[in-house]
């Protein structure tokens, strides 16, 4: 017996010995040079979410999270200008009620009902106290120029920095060398970047997909085609490498897709009386069933210029739901309002821009020989589900791990998830090493 036990022990010793060890490789750039680093984009790259800009998430954003893992290969710090609140600043879609918006924040809401339930709760803020803020102070050492909401074409006009206003875009003013005189890709490329990222093209199609097709169309694909090609021989002029991103697919948001377009739930009896009402009101092709239905909304080709909703067919986290829920909006007396609805048209529009815009952006990073992060593909992925650190993570809103409270933009955990994308994607161009981050001190949606 003690016999067989010294032999046992031998074995597993043997077995020990001889389990291979995991090599990890040394952090190292490839042909890459990340010593002098640059971002460059819009809202996702600024480190937005919750609806609004902020200071702790500016310093999770991207750029600053790729600018951790450059460090362990450069050994130096990576600066980002903040906007110096704790609050956030964001910019109100409905600005009839502010221009601008503190950070929304998960808390108790009671509806029209006096029904209380946890949602996301956001502060209004004065033009006085957001404009305060936002006076000019040109940082000398900032790696990220994204602005958020302005499209390419609008980081290249110098009135992008003059002073906010209403209905202006504020964020580059606080940054600007020149305020009114220098543009945002002028600024970033003073910087002399050996190594830039960009994610274009996201703000000239969810401006218009955000308020419901009602801003003008985003630019056709020759003329974004045109304006990236400017900010890349900028970017690119001193030899630089660096990675560009596409775009995702408008049906990967809760912003879209939460609010279903049947969300009409009627009882026979009251799917009975809505038809009589609609009927005498020469709207019989308005019909109405148990369960299930598609909300009324303004259509100008339907008859007396209503109809109902139909599969395909999406309305935005804007939506009224207090007076859909309480003075039957979409169902009886008033319409959807045109800003709160993505039609079929719309979606097909938008759809076959994301299709022209990503096939321009594939084709710039082969010409310009950079690497190419395909977020489109990503947030394909996202949607189904992942794990990442034995943690799932889906595109639910707020359970699902990876969207922040405004259903559009990430949280700092879903902005570390896109960062390793970035960094797989270099790697794979440059022959780089860079470690894909593990970002414990990244936070996601805080419950009360």
């Amino acid at each position: 017996m003690m016999r067989y036990s010294y032999y046992t022990l031998f074995a597993i010793i043997g077995l020990i010995s001889c389990t291979p060890k995991i090599e990890t490789p040394e952090p190292s750039s490839g042909s890459a040079d990340f010593s002098r680093f640059v971002a460059v984009g819009g809202s996702y790259m600024a480190g937005y979410q919750d609806g609004a800009l902020r200071d702790d998430h500016q310093t999770k954003s991207i750029p600053m999270l790729l600018g951790r893992q450059f460090s362990l290969i450069t050994e130096k710090t990576y600066n980002q200008y903040t906007l110096g609140t704790t609050e956030g600043i964001g910019w109100n879609y409905k600005s009839w009620e502010s221009w601008y918006v503190g950070a929304s924040r998960l808390g108790d809401r009671t509806d029209c009902q006096s029904v209380v339930s946890m949602g996301p709760v956001k502060d209004s803020m004065s033009v006085a106290a957001a404009w305060s803020i936002f006076t000019n102070n040109y940082p000398s050492e900032n790696i990220n120029w994204s602005i958020p909401f302005a499209s390419l074409q609008e980081q290249f006009n110098p009135a992008l920095g003059n002073a906010p206003a209403n209905n202006t875009n504020p964020y580059y003013h606080r940054i600007a060398s020149n305020p009114g005189t220098s543009d945002a890709i002028e600024d970033a490329s003073a910087m002399n970047a050996s190594f830039f990222a960009a994610w274009f093209g996201m703000e000239e199609i969810y401006n218009y997909a955000r308020y419901g097709g009602e801003r003008n169309t985003p630019p056709t694909s020759t003329q974004f085609s045109a304006a990236l090609d400017a900010a890349l021989i900028e970017l690119t002029a001193n030899g630089a490498k660096g990675v560009l991103a596409t775009i995702p697919g408008l049906r990967s948001f809760p912003f879209y897709t939460l609010i279903p377009w049947n969300g009409a739930n009627l009882t026979q009896s009251k799917a009975d009386s809505l038809n009589t009402i609609y009927s005498n009101s020469g709207l019989s092709h308005i019909q109405f069933q148990e369960g299930a239905n598609g909300f009324v909304i303004n259509d100008p080709a339907a008859p007396m210029g209503v109809r109902q909703l139909t599969a395909g067919e999406f309305l935005t986290l804007q939506a009224p739901l207090d007076s859909m829920k309480c003075n039957f909006m979409g169902i009886l007396f008033s319409v959807i309002p045109d800003q709160y609805v993505l039609d079929a048209t719309e979606v097909q529009l938008i759809d076959q821009y994301i299709d022209a815009y990503n096939a321009v952006i594939r084709q710039k990073a082969a010409q310009y020989n950079l690497a190419l992060a395909d977020m489109h593909d990503y947030f394909l992925r996202v949607n189904t589900g992942l794990v990442w650190d034995g943690v799932d993570y889906n595109t639910t809103f707020v359970s699902g791990g990876f969207f922040s409270l405004d259903g559009f933009h990430p949280h700092e955990k879903g902005y570390a998830l896109i960062t390793n994308e970035f960094i797989t994607a270099i790697n794979i161009k440059y022959g780089a090493t860079i470690p894909t981050l593990n970002c414990f001190d990244c936070n996601g949606v805080w419950f009360p």
